[in-house]
């Protein structure tokens, strides 16, 4: 590892720690949550407007804020980890990005129309189904979800919250079936439980892939340069100390001071122009100036700073470009904003340049800085926006994963029918948005800890290359149609930046890779045992 990337793992460690305030959140938090499920449950109560109905609709409310909660500590402290791991945010600061963009992306673009599941892995449409059975199910499946993600967050394993949804569809939907006579194992598509399968290998190998590619080039072209240049520059300083030792004898030379001496010879290795009162020339230290003039020249003509200043701004152009489209296509796409292909592509054009442009300036701010700290700093500043942005994407589309399913419920209650789509009310994406804030707050460090360190560790360098490779592998991955999973991509890029600095954990690999196996059939198995206990009781 460079110098700069062991500076980023010496500040991550702190970030996942607990402090004297930690309590007050908690109780910020748990407060929160308990006035978010009271005034909720009232509100849907008043929605549904069947009394008869107020029990399991009190149960369903909480078993949708409790998947809610679960995604949030584990899906969005897996998005976050790369960014506390490397000492780029706190978890504080990652919660309060996430409060704002993941509640942001919920309700601006979370989509007010939502599919009530009634086809898809499992077709439930072309079934002779009940109305309150299809409510089961639904519950079941929340409750199957929430629960094996809870399990494996408490591991430290992130897994798949559409996955873990989909294994409790599956469980669910097949005991209904086989204990009413109403289906059987046709009502599964078992192809997409093989795309499913297959995306367990697929995902983190692209993953890993373009990590390994994108943080390869910043290694060899940004680190592997500083590496050099910090070398070179040591050696000058050698050189400056030795010409100081050799002048030192000279009386005249006495009257510079050694404080004036280390000024100029620290300014001189930094680009920086430090000017001393003018000396007479035929002075014994002249000589010494002389001999600092050409060194000077040495290290001005190395451009310490090149890299930062060059290769920078394009990775960060690029990767707007990313983000932009994500935010475009996965995000704000269900605002129906009418913007043509053509305003698209202007749009992600007018970002890139303007990032472009702004980081270029920022890394020339940058240059009275050490060379790792200038390095550490402009790779913070860039993961923090695609942290940002990600939140946003996060929030717009996978609370549909517990949502989808309450809104179906809700629905049912409501109108007694299985609709195809449902509206999504208001206060069910802001009360589900703090659901998220509040289990990544609450169960979410584990996460954040095996994908900020404990897979590898992490420099804002190499988190921000794992986030920009997951950004591309998903948005290419979304254009061609191919099964993925957004969480095992991310980890393949953690994975990928591991391998370039042959440090990759891979024995704590081994029983995530085993947690994405087994997460369909557990969910499956619990969302089986719940539908049976919850048709019991009601």
């Amino acid at each position: 590892m460079d110098s700069s990337a062991n500076s980023g793992s010496d500040l991550a460690t702190p970030a996942l720690q607990r402090d004297t305030t930690d309590k007050w959140w908690h109780l910020g938090f748990g407060g929160l949550m308990a006035v978010a499920f009271t005034l909720f449950t009232f509100w849907s109560v008043s929605y549904v407007d069947q009394p008869s109905q107020a029990m399991i609709l009190g149960v369903a409310v909480l078993l949708g804020l409790f998947m809610a909660f679960n995604i949030g500590g584990n899906d969005v402290a897996n998005s976050f980890g790369t960014s506390v791991g490397a000492g780029t945010l706190t978890i504080k600061q990652a919660l309060l990005i996430a409060a704002v963009f993941e509640v942001s992306g919920a309700v601006i673009a979370g989509g007010s129309v939502t599919g009530t599941v009634r086809s898809g892995i499992v077709d439930l449409g072309a079934i002779d189904l009940a109305p309150m059975q299809f409510v089961y199910i639904m519950m079941s499946a929340l409750l199957g979800a929430a629960i094996w993600l809870l399990v494996a967050t408490r591991m430290g394993w992130p897994v798949s919250t559409t996955h873990s949804i989909i294994g409790g569809i599956v469980g669910a939907a097949l005991t209904t079936g086989f204990t009413t006579g109403a289906g059987g194992l046709d009502m599964v598509q078992w192809s997409k439980i093989g795309q499913i399968a297959l995306s367990w290998v697929i995902s983190p190998v692209l993953g890993g892939l373009f990590a390994w590619l994108l943080f390869g080039f910043i290694k060899k072209y940004i680190l592997g340069y500083n590496e050099k240049i910090d070398a070179a520059m040591l050696e000058l300083k050698k050189r400056m100390e030795e010409e100081r030792a050799t002048h030192t004898p000279h009386v005249g030379f006495q009257r510079i001071t050694d404080l004036q001496q280390d000024a100029y010879s620290n300014a001189m290795l930094r680009k920086k122009k430090f000017k001393l009162k003018k000396l007479d020339p035929d002075a014994p230290e002249s000589e010494y100036y002389r001999q600092v003039h050409k060194l000077d020249k040495k290290a001005k003509s190395k451009d310490s700073h090149r890299a930062l200043e060059v290769y920078v701004p394009v990775l960060a152009a690029a990767g707007s470009v990313l983000i932009t489209a994500m935010l475009l296509f996965k995000g704000l796409n269900k605002l129906n904003l009418g913007i043509s292909s053509m305003g698209n592509i202007l749009i992600m054009v007018m970002v890139a340049v303007i990032t472009w442009v702004s980081v270029t300036i920022f890394a020339r701010s940058l240059q009275h800085l050490e060379l790792s700290r200038a390095t550490f700093t402009i790779f913070a500043w860039l993961q923090v926006f695609t942290a940002a942005a990600f939140a946003f994407s996060h929030g717009a589309n996978d609370i549909a994963n517990a949502i989808g399913p309450f809104v179906a419920i809700l629905d049912v209650l409501k109108t007694g029918l299985i609709a195809k789509e449902a509206i999504v009310p208001f206060p069910a994406l802001i009360t589900f948005g703090v659901a998220l804030i509040a289990g990544l707050w609450f169960v979410g460090r584990k996460v954040i800890a095996t994908v900020g360190h404990g897979l590898t560790k992490m420099h804002p360098s190499s988190g921000f290359a794992a986030e920009l490779a997951a950004a591309g592998v998903v948005m290419a991955a979304s254009v061609l149609g191919l099964p993925v999973s957004s969480t095992h991509i991310l980890i393949g890029a953690v994975l990928g930046v591991g391998i370039v600095n042959h440090s990759a954990n891979w024995k704590l690999m081994r029983p995530i890779a085993l947690a994405w196996i087994i997460t369909l059939p557990i969910s499956a198995a619990i969302g089986a045992g719940g539908v049976l206990i919850i048709s019991a009781l009601f």
